[in-house]
């Protein structure tokens, strides 16, 4: 449906959960799975013969490593993910206190971009010593399991605890899998004691949070950890030495500090409310994302549950994005937690044509901006040149109220000599709220199955009524054009915009015959004595 009393509401619903299935949609061409003879024994023998890989001479091990190719790391690393079967998933969930487990499908087109950050995930999580045990299920091979397992979609990722199952919930690159998995399992927080652990810290997270305590008690602390534990994406780390603490934070004043370092131009941002988890929380989703966001199938979870519901979106070319990025993150900085920057690839179609459809774009190539309420599920577009400073006008007058709504519209068409008219978005008003006639509109859209039928009933009530000058006859397409007095809960539909009463239109059956339909007409527009033949 595309109109509802918020017209957009339900096409940004539909579009964004597309999107948002979009980013759960991945699989993997995967291998044959073990054989369920004797699999522990397979994975202790593929554990120690990557142990034994990282144990050779240094020498040897620095030649060896020249001679990796990218190919020969992932396949490591997807050695250590153990592949489950009809025989061996209940015996491994069973026996390991942790286990980490993807669903996926061969032949869902999204797996290279998750299976290789949940390989490079087990191999993090191997080295830094965790009990998580990785695994993956073929799920459209073993379509039992994955029942038993309760896999629905693709991919699905659970993490068993004692057997038994807990949601995933965190982002999707390796390192927010690394994060989310040691989080579940115990480790909340890193502790930093040395400035070796800190300079070795900085090279393994991009993103982190960092909590300065003289002691690690009190109840600021608490509400510290509390927060840590609760969130599940973000690399909590936590110091007691002001010096080891400068080297991930520079400026960093006095204890009882935290603040959140990103590695981008607006690196560092302090925290200065109040130490309890709830604040700490909304603290981090306001200030999580980088000044201009990337939006990705990986990340479009995260981008469109931020609180920050006012978001402008900057379509672009890549090659076309690079010179305006630099002045959109000056933008950006005057908006800081008002609202969101995003960029799209305009050539990325699975992820730019569902949003530009919503404004009837869809074969746009050059820059274009637009925005989205979500909270009141309004959309609107930038009509002037995407320059910097009219994007910054732009995004000033969202937080105003002072941009207009934007409801798409097809070029105004010729209805000369036309027995049923041809409404978009721009001439509803004219020729159906404000026309003195009355007005029986068809309401239809390409895909709907039914709708041709409706109208070829339209043309024949237009031809038998054609003498009545008090009526008129149209059609709008509602997959193109929209209209804020327009709503429609299903295609095709029959609306009579009564003269003298155009707020109140009656909505016809689309189900009834010819006569039926010419018998209501009679009756609702034509005076009794004036009544004209029902027949058709």
């Amino acid at each position: 449906m595309l109109f509802s009393k918020n017209p957009t509401s339900r096409f940004l619903l539909l579009t964004f959960t597309f999107v948002l299935l979009l980013s759960f949609s991945i699989n993997i061409n995967a291998a044959d799975p073990t054989n369920s003879e004797d699999d522990s024994d397979d994975l202790e023998q593929l554990l120690a013969l990557d142990e034994q890989e990282d144990q050779l001479p240094e020498d040897q091990d620095q030649e060896s490593s020249s001679r990796f190719s990218e190919a020969e790391v992932l396949s490591k690393a997807q050695r250590i993910v153990l592949e489950l079967n009809s025989d061996n998933s209940k015996r491994v969930i069973d026996e390991n206190e942790f286990v980490l487990l993807l669903g996926y499908a061969p032949w869902c087109v999204r797996s290279a971009e998750l299976m290789p950050q949940f390989a490079e995930a087990a191999t993090s999580l191997k080295e830094l010593g965790s009990p998580v045990l990785m695994a993956k299920l073929d799920a459209e091979r073993y379509p039992k399991v994955a029942s038993l397992l309760d896999i629905k979609g693709f991919p699905t990722l659970l993490l068993f605890v004692n057997g038994t199952s807990l949601a995933y919930t965190g982002g999707f690159s390796a390192e927010e899998i690394v994060i989310w998995a040691r989080k579940k399992t115990g480790v909340p927080v890193i502790r930093i004691n040395t400035v070796t652990e800190a300079e070795d810290f900085l090279k393994k997270h991009h993103m982190f949070v960092i909590g300065l305590f003289e002691k690690f008690e009190g109840s600021d602390y608490k509400a510290f950890i509390k927060a840590a534990m609760s969130d599940n994406e973000i690399q909590f780390a936590e110091a007691s030495n002001i010096e080891v603490a400068k080297l991930l934070y520079p400026d960093i004043k006095a204890t009882n500090f935290l603040g959140i370092v990103k590695s981008e131009p607006e690196r560092y941002t302090a925290y200065d409310g109040t130490f309890e988890m709830e604040n700490i929380l909304q603290f981090l989703d306001y200030n999580k994302f980088p000044l201009v966001t990337k939006l990705t199938e990986l990340n479009s979870v995260r981008v469109y549950s931020s609180p920050v519901k006012l978001q402008v979106y900057v379509f672009a070319k890549a090659d076309d994005f690079k010179t305006l990025l630099g002045p959109l993150q000056d933008v950006a900085r005057k908006f800081i937690t008002k609202l969101m920057l995003i960029y799209i690839d305009i050539v990325d179609e699975n992820l730019a044509k569902p949003f530009l459809t919503l404004f009837g774009l869809e074969e746009s190539k050059n820059t274009l901006v637009t925005a989205f309420d979500n909270k009141g599920s309004s959309k609107y577009l930038l009509q002037s040149d995407p320059t910097p400073s009219n994007i910054e006008e732009f995004c000033s007058g969202l937080l105003h109220g002072s941009i207009s709504t934007y409801f798409k519209s097809q070029p105004i068409p010729d209805n000369n000599n036309a027995s049923v008219l041809a409404v978009v978005g721009k001439t509803f008003d004219d020729l159906v709220l404000n026309s003195p006639k009355n007005v029986l509109l068809e309401v239809y859209t390409p895909w709907c199955i039914n709708c041709e039928t409706t109208s070829k009933q339209v043309e024949k009530l237009a031809k038998h009524f054609k003498g009545l000058d008090s009526l008129i006859f149209a059609k709008i397409d509602a997959s193109a054009n929209e209209h804020p007095k327009l709503q429609v809960d299903d295609y095709p539909s029959l609306f009579l915009y009564k003269a003298g009463d155009k707020g109140n239109p009656i909505k016809l059956s689309t189900k009834s015959g010819s006569k039926e339909l010419a018998a209501f007409i009679n009756k609702q527009v034509i005076p009794k004595d004036q009544a004209a033949k029902d027949e058709l």
